[in-house]
């Protein structure tokens, strides 16, 4: 991101607020600064002044990049406001809008969580933070977003969308995987909010304690144990944020990752029973995802 793309995605939606929240004299309180984003998003940090008072604790705007639809910010507001409701710690979204016309893109402004992540905090421990959050996760009650997004929250709905997404790049030799999925699919015993992109770069910590879980986009409502092996994957195979982390650190996650992702499963199942063949059913399920979003 520009120097000058903070500045003017502020500027946008200063001008955008005051009109959509009735505060005229709603400003800047400090200068816009940039935060690390990703594949999805643009974000930057900011603070308001003269505006409503849940406006004036500091703030994260998210602007979602052109290759995503515009609905997708509906969907976070939807999915990181009902977990937020039952008291997990995701941040609240404040203002979600899927027209592009005030910032050039859909965006969210949500709660600006402290806290660094978690792998940039320090190694030890990290498995057993994971586990207990992502336990606390699977322990909320899915029913009310399940109601709030419908079928396309459940993994039928997540199948179908890879489906779409093999047809539009023309990835037809993923197609027959796609078609083992559905034919092995496992009976739902237990449904659970699924994070689906849940590792140590997502979870944020402060002062020794978890503050806040990011990045909600893949969510659903699925078998916990679709989520462990989303996790799981993460752990093994991707070099999670190394880039911006220093030199002795990435050395240390390069080695630590295969001891994380033992650890962490092993924590999970001490705590919650796994079968074998469910995990490795949903750990094609997951990569697929990557396979998919590689070939795109």
């Amino acid at each position: 991101m520009s120097e000058l793309r903070p500045a003017a995605l502020a500027a946008a939606l200063v001008a955008h607020l005051r009109g959509a929240l009735d505060a005229p004299a709603l400003e800047l309180a400090e200068p816009p600064a940039p935060l690390s984003g990703g594949f999805d998003t643009e974000i930057v940090a900011l603070r308001l002044r003269g505006g409503p008072p849940a406006f004036a604790r500091p703030l994260v705007l998210r602007v979602l990049r052109p290759h995503h639809a515009p609905a997708m910010v509906l969907r976070e507001q939807t999915i990181q406001n009902s977990v937020a409701d039952q008291g997990y710690p995701a941040p609240r979204v404040l203002l979600a809008s899927a027209d592009p016309g005030p910032l050039g893109a859909p965006f969210l402004l949500m709660e600006r969580v402290p806290g660094v992540p978690l792998l940039a905090a320090g190694w030890l421990g990290l498995d057993r933070v994971l586990v207990d959050l992502q336990l606390r996760l699977h322990a909320l009650d899915a029913a009310p977003l399940r109601r709030a997004l419908g079928d396309e929250a459940t993994f039928d709905g997540y199948l179908d969308s890879l489906a779409r997404r093999i047809d539009r790049a023309a990835l037809a030799g993923l197609a027959p995987l796609l078609g083992w999925l559905r034919e092995r699919r496992p009976p739902d015993d237990t449904l659970a909010v699924c994070h689906g992109d849940f590792h140590p770069q997502n979870v944020l910590v402060e002062h020794g304690a978890a503050t806040g879980v990011l990045d909600w986009p893949n969510a659903l409502v699925a078998d916990p144990v679709f989520d462990v092996a989303s996790t799981l994957g993460i752990l093994r195979f991707v070099p999670v944020g190394l880039v911006s982390t220093s030199r002795p650190l990435r050395w240390l996650a390069r080695v630590g990752q295969p001891l994380l992702a033992a650890r962490y499963l092993a924590g999970y199942r001490r705590r919650r029973v796994i079968p074998t063949e469910r995990l490795d059913y949903y750990q094609v399920a997951a990569g697929l995802r990557q396979l998919v979003r590689a070939g795109e």
